[in-house]
């Protein structure tokens, strides 16, 4: 069974930073990318940043410059800075293949201004 469990998230004043961290353990195989998506209330869920197999990366326009996405193995990070209160949401880690594609139970990011 595979698991993704998050870390990182928190209550931050705005201009602040955080580090989001997920580990993917179970069987896993072939993963072609990992990625951060978050959904705040009331709005749909949505990319923040996902990485490759391979290395290459795409940001959402609204934390282009101010977040780093990276992957070690089975773990990706998701660096945040300068944190503004719009990016307050729940962040879900998600894993995928040719053929599965897993999510987190998600991490709360609250940014107070």
């Amino acid at each position: 069974q595979v698991q993704l469990v998050e870390s990182g998230g928190g209550l931050v004043q705005a201009g602040g930073s955080l580090r989001l961290s997920c580990a993917v353990s179970g069987s896993i195989f072939n993963i072609n990318g990992m990625g951060w998506y978050r959904q705040a209330p009331g709005k749909q869920r949505e990319l923040v940043a996902d990485i490759r197999t391979g290395g290459s990366t795409r940001y959402a326009d609204s934390v282009k410059g101010r977040s780093t996405i990276s992957r070690e193995k089975n773990e990706v990070y998701l660096q945040m800075n300068s944190l503004k209160p719009e990016d307050t949401a729940v962040y879900y880690c998600n894993v995928w293949g040719w053929n599965y594609n897993y999510w987190g139970h998600g991490t709360q990011v609250t940014v107070s201004s």
